[in-house]
């Protein structure tokens, strides 16, 4: 190792100095957090804790993503005072085989919990193994279908935005919705989750139109979209595509043919703001989208660049998330701070996202913020709540 140069040490400085009240606000747990309880079963040494990533391969992106998670991960250690950790990372990939056989080093390496991997069919391959070991498994995945048992979902969820913003939509007298999809897997598993949580908020569905995912077939269904719209007495459309998707096209197409933001409330199931350039769409400004609570992720994201002199994609943050989670249990103490009841507390954890808690179903709670796109900038215009109310579900 060299000597640290000037640059070196004003970097670490500028880390240092941002650490104090941030730190505080994203370490404790939502609420009522006990005092130190120790290490992980009364021990004096480390916690050996299994970090998976998509890494280990050729490919770029993975890569990239691999060491993102793992950089955030590293940034929640540094903010646990006298929790220790002994991080142990397993570069996965994407191969469920490499996986298992990974899963089976980590707890013979006296792995306590696991966390990752982010795909779902190679958490699917973790889970199993870990369960033998009685380990669970803090997966980056989103797909519903890898959850429960031992394996519990990290990855933000369709039911969790659903219900946050058909429940903000009925408050503001905009709740007679109307669901556009495509007609893809992962639109019908979208179709789905916004059809349960209206089942348990005050707006109502009174339409849904889907369209072939092509040009060819946004443009063949506009006609059937408008007529619906305007025959359902829908206030609001609720549109399932992202911004790398069918949504850009959506955007400029649908004002074309009679379905207004003028006439109807557009909001979106996906991140209007990621890319940035979506917020530049003329057809999505007034829509509403829901996204983590965006003033600890913009202090994320500032912690971050000064850490790495780079900018963290959307999925980093769940590296920083599941560490804290894992250094909170650690800190609430205990003979098992890993179980599933310490798992399923009901005032969950606080992380860069906000606060969250898992489901005994695998599944995850998050709180969002409520957003509206105005003039090309994100407005917030209900915020995301801070603990939460009653206990786990």
């Amino acid at each position: 190792m060299g000597k640290p140069t000037s640059s070196d040490q004003s970097r670490r400085l500028s880390r240092r100095s941002m650490l104090g009240a941030v730190a505080a606000s994203m370490l404790v747990a939502a609420c009522d957090v006990p005092a130190l309880g120790g290490l992980a079963g009364g021990s004096s040494r480390p916690t050996v804790v299994a970090l998976m990533l998509p890494g280990g391969d050729s490919d770029t992106s993975r890569q990239s993503l691999a060491r993102e998670l793992e950089n955030a991960a590293r940034l929640a250690m540094a903010d646990m005072g006298g929790v220790q950790i002994d991080l142990r990372v397993y570069q996965v990939g994407v191969d469920p085989n490499r996986a298992a056989q990974l899963t089976a080093q980590a707890i013979n390496d006296g792995a306590r919990i696991i966390v990752g991997p982010l795909h779902g069919n190679v958490t699917q391959a973790v889970g199993p193994v870990a369960a033998q070991a009685g380990v669970n498994v803090l997966s980056f995945s989103n797909n519903p279908e890898v959850a429960g048992g031992n394996v519990f979902l990290l990855g933000p969820l369709f039911d969790n935005t659903a219900t946050r913003i058909l429940s903000y939509a009925a408050s503001q007298g905009r709740g007679r919705v109307m669901i556009l999809s495509e007609q893809t897997p992962a639109g019908q598993v979208a179709e789905r989750a916004i059809q349960m949580a209206a089942q348990r908020t005050a707006a109502t569905i009174v339409a849904t139109q889907s369209y072939a995912f092509s040009q060819q077939g946004i443009s063949a269904a506009l006609p059937r979209i408008a007529q619906t719209a305007g025959s359902s007495g829908a206030q609001s459309i609720l549109m399932t595509a992202g911004s790398e998707g069918a949504l850009p096209l959506l955007a400029e197409s649908l004002p074309r043919n009679n379905v207004s933001p003028r006439d109807f409330q557009f909001m979106g199931l996906t991140r209007w703001d990621i890319p940035p350039a979506t917020l530049e769409l003329s057809g999505l400004q007034g829509g509403w989208f829901a996204l983590p609570d965006p003033a600890l992720n913009d202090q994320f994201r500032a912690r971050y660049r000064a850490a790495h002199d780079a900018n963290p994609s959307p999925v980093a943050a769940l590296g920083y998330d599941a560490l804290a989670a894992v250094g909170t249990m650690i800190r609430r103490g205990g003979n098992a701070p890993f179980s599933i009841e310490a798992l399923t507390r009901s005032d969950g954890f606080i992380g860069v996202n906000g606060i969250f808690r898992f489901r005994r179903d695998g599944m995850n709670e998050r709180a969002l913020a409520v957003a509206e796109i105005r003039n090309q900038r994100v407005r917030v215009l209900s915020p995301a709540p801070r603990s939460f109310a009653g206990g786990a579900s």
